[in-house]
């Protein structure tokens, strides 16, 4: 199918308008807060992972989203299932690698499914950088490595899978590998509460069924860079900003997107 390009504002009036119904394989500690997230912002979540049906879904579903966070035999099975069908019906799907380097057998799982090339790569620097096989100090889920220093990494992964590639920390960046665009925003508490990053994941691969898929990624990170400003104000630490985010989500309006000038392109 093909999508138009959309700016952010854009895209948030045809995300909420369409509603589009998302499938997020993604782990156990981001399932509920991921689902919330896509509910506030106005897409319809579908938390479908086993092998038995993830690949029948993804080809109904209008984008489908896979985070390696937590993984056992079967969960990858049903990760393969699912963007095997997905690119087998044009359905666009978004791969967040976590931690991918912390144990051979989730480098493995990476690997498999890198190779069959994600419409979107949204990862941390550190995890960009090691996948494009560069050196990285980090051993967990956070980053160890500016955003900056992994751009010729992304430039490079993009081009190899043929898609785009978000790199996300205190400033965001995306490429498909000729263009990049820089996000700014959020707050500095959005690191410090669990699987906002993995939510984040599963809304790029809602916004990449109402745009293409540079503008999805743009579009999740700038109305994700508006919502955690605004929550950010308001918080009296992590546990409230959590459900101030949420709320944020659901009051950012076109309008705001429209007026915040959070994107630049280089």
């Amino acid at each position: 199918m093909q999508r138009t390009s959309l700016s952010p504002a854009d895209a948030l009036s045809a995300l909420r308008a369409e509603a589009p119904l998302t499938q997020c394989i993604t782990n156990y500690v981001a399932m509920n807060i991921a689902a919330n997230t896509l509910l506030a912002a106005g897409a319809a979540p579908a938390m479908v992972h086993t092998v038995e049906e993830s690949g029948a879904f993804a080809r109904i579903a209008r984008a489908v989203t896979i985070n390696i966070g937590t993984l056992s035999p079967a969960w990858v099975d049903g990760m393969r299932a699912a963007a095997t069908a997905a690119n087998e019906v044009g359905t666009p799907w978004v791969l967040d690698p976590v931690a991918h380097f912390a144990s051979p057998y989730r480098a493995e799982a990476a690997r498999t499914l890198l190779a069959l090339r994600p419409t979107i790569l949204r990862g941390n620097a550190s995890e960009i950088l090691a996948l494009a096989g560069g050196d990285t100090t980090a051993r967990g889920v956070d980053a160890a490595d500016p955003v900056m220093a992994a751009e010729p990494a992304a430039r490079q992964l993009a081009l190899e899978i043929g898609g785009v590639v978000a790199v996300t920390g205190t400033v965001d960046l995306v490429t498909d590998g000729t263009h990049v665009a820089t996000i700014t925003g959020g707050s500095p508490l959005m690191p410090r509460v669990t699987a906002l990053g993995c939510s984040l994941t599963c809304l790029m691969g809602a916004y990449a069924a109402v745009t293409t898929p540079m503008h999805a990624a743009i579009a999740a990170l700038a109305l994700f860079a508006e919502a955690g400003e605004r929550a950010g104000r308001v918080a009296e630490g992590p546990g409230s900003f959590g459900w101030q985010f949420l709320d944020a989500l659901a009051a950012v309006t076109p309008a705001d997107l429209d007026a915040n000038g959070r994107v630049s392109w280089g």
